[in-house]
């Protein structure tokens, strides 16, 4: 590895530790109702918002209410993508003459985008007009990311209230995240990306003569806008085939600095904001820490996997399917940042890594992509695996577990254990049918555990709400389309509905005084204990499935077999 490839890692994990703690006290502001700069700049339109909306913003919901609000919402938000599709032929904005999309890729596309995966087993630039890309696909990006982050708040507020029956409101929390959050920070990205090349624009597609002279068709579209919010709101939808690796969405270093810094920006802040809003800042540093440690420590095993000589190719590092405009190593650490967060865009070809870094981002899916994960659903998915390690350490000494100072008993626990444990059913029951269909074997370019591999993903990737595709295998097909985007939309609602379940149980309960015989979850032997159990789930869970899938073929590779 050489020097300037050092200096990306420490970039990266500069910008990492230093900006999300100042987002993360903006974030708390917000959320605690407290005045911020942007309030004077967009209060208004917060206040317009609930005018138009008819809410009433200083009435609060149950948690029951909250969900339902919730569900109700994206169940519209499902029933417009989906009509927007299937009607784009006659709709504006359309200069290409795009067809309606068939009903199986619609169902898909809509269940993706609702549940902010965006996988796409389709081309953009050949199937969608910029109707679809901009009013579809564009305005949930924003509606999905913020709907993750009302699940935390609700989460959050199930620890700091007691004895009460509220746990907020979800239209502002909605409206807040939007206006103040993802709006601003899209601007500010979209006009960045505008100034250093990406394409914005309504023009038709531009015909161009080759220098062999033929005539080539170059798409072009409204881009920055989407590659904004799919970054910053943990989406990864390209407006492209090629997502982040096509150069009118990634055209220099410096656009992809900031768009990799992009897609960890929120999630990790929301640590900090979470840290703010119990008044424990040491406690949201230590989760921050168990989460560093799981990327680090993915970083460091897709590192020396992708700099080990490759006896097949006979060539040390591998470049092919890298993004070697900026180096292979930003296409190492973006692989790794975009499994880890369930944003799911990528700037090289996932299935062309190694064997053992292609298993770092499937285990990354996996666990529930708890470093840093998706916006809101990320922290989530931790605190449930923090209750589930402080239910464990309460059990080793004969004690009723406490986090934050509310008990956890029987009903949270449950709720915890169908979040934590949902995902991996789909995920194993889908690839274990599918390698027994001919109909996938069909579809699939590689045998033996590369092929097994690609399937696996695919079913992770859909699973864990990521998005991002192994690639190797054929999905726009109705089996495909249908499956993965009901597992898609199961997936969704295993963390949502918890989420908010828990936060009105929790609330309901008295805050118990810290005692000496309280476990502490502020030390690091806490830390060690939750990552131990984050690891054991995940190794218990999937452990067979990576044998036979990318460890395998590591194993294979040294000693120069191939698939």
């Amino acid at each position: 590895m050489q020097v300037n490839e050092c200096y990306q890692i420490f970039l990266v994990i500069a910008a990492l530790i230093v900006l999300p703690p100042l987002l993360g006290r903006y974030m708390a502001n917000i959320y605690e109702g407290k005045s911020t700069f942007a309030h004077n700049l967009l209060g208004w339109l917060e206040n317009l918002s609930y005018r138009i909306g008819g809410i009433n913003p200083d009435k609060e919901m149950h948690s029951r209410e909250y969900l339902k609000a919730l569900l109700i919402f994206n169940l519209f938000g499902f029933a417009a993508l989906f009509l927007i599709l299937i009607t784009q032929q006659w709709l504006p904005f359309n200069p290409e003459k795009f067809r309606t999309v068939p009903w199986s890729l619609a169902f898909n596309i809509s269940s993706s985008f609702v549940t902010n995966t965006n996988w796409q087993s389709y081309s953009g630039e050949d199937t969608l007009s910029y109707a679809s890309q901009m009013f579809g696909l564009t305005v949930q990006n924003f509606l999905s990311a913020a709907t993750g982050m009302t699940a935390l708040l609700a989460l959050i507020r199930g620890f700091i209230r007691k004895t009460t029956s509220t746990i907020g409101n979800f239209w502002v929390d909605l409206v807040r995240t939007i206006v103040y959050l993802l709006l601003p920070l899209s601007i500010m990205l979209s006009v960045f990306l505008i100034s250093q090349g990406v394409i914005q624009t309504l023009s038709p597609y531009n015909k161009v003569s080759t220098l062999e002279g033929g005539e080539q068709v170059v798409p072009v579209g409204p881009v920055a806008s989407q590659v904004a919010i799919k970054q910053i709101g943990t989406n990864g939808g390209g407006f492209f085939n090629a997502n982040s690796s096509h150069p009118f969405e990634n055209p220099s270093a410096l656009t992809n600095f900031f768009e990799l810094l992009a897609i960890f920006l929120i999630p990790a802040a929301s640590v900090f904001m979470f840290g703010y809003m119990i008044n424990s800042k040491k406690h949201g540093w230590l989760l921050f820490l168990a989460m560093f440690s799981l990327w680090i420590f993915s970083l460091a095993i897709s590192l020396y996997s992708e700099f080990i000589p490759n006896p097949i190719m006979n060539a040390y590092p591998m470049l092919e399917g890298k993004e070697t405009r900026f180096g292979i190593v930003e296409s190492i650490i973006w692989g790794v940042s975009t499994t880890a967060t369930s944003n799911g865009s990528v700037n090289g070809m996932l299935s062309s890594y190694s064997p053992l870094a292609g298993g770092v981002f499937l285990f990354n899916m996996m666990i529930g992509e708890v470093a840093f994960g998706g916006i809101g659903v990320g922290l989530c998915a931790m605190i449930k695996y923090v209750m589930l390690t402080v239910f464990i350490a309460g059990l080793m000494v004969g004690r009723t577990p406490e986090y934050l100072g509310k008990k956890i008993e029987k009903k949270e626990m449950q709720w915890v254990m169908l979040a934590i444990l949902s995902p991996g059913v789909f995920i194993l029951i889908g690839a274990g049918i599918s390698v027994a269909l001919p109909l996938v074997a069909n579809n699939l370019l590689n045998d033996g555990p590369h092929g097994l591999s690609a399937i696996l993903y695919a079913f992770t990737s859909s699973a864990a709400n990521n998005g991002s595709s192994f690639a190797g295998l054929n999905t726009n097909n109705n089996y495909f389309n249908v499956v993965l985007g009901i597992i898609m939309i199961l997936s969704r609602l295993a963390i949502l509905v918890p989420s908010v379940t828990i936060g009105g149980l929790l609330a309901r309960k008295k805050i118990t005084p810290h005692s000496v015989g309280t476990f502490s979850v502020n030390t690091l032997l806490f830390i060690i204990l939750l990552l131990s159990t984050i690891l054991l789930v995940g190794a218990l869970s999937f452990f067979p499935a990576l044998s036979l899938g990318p460890l395998v073929e590591h194993l294979l590779m040294l000693e120069g077999r191939s698939f």
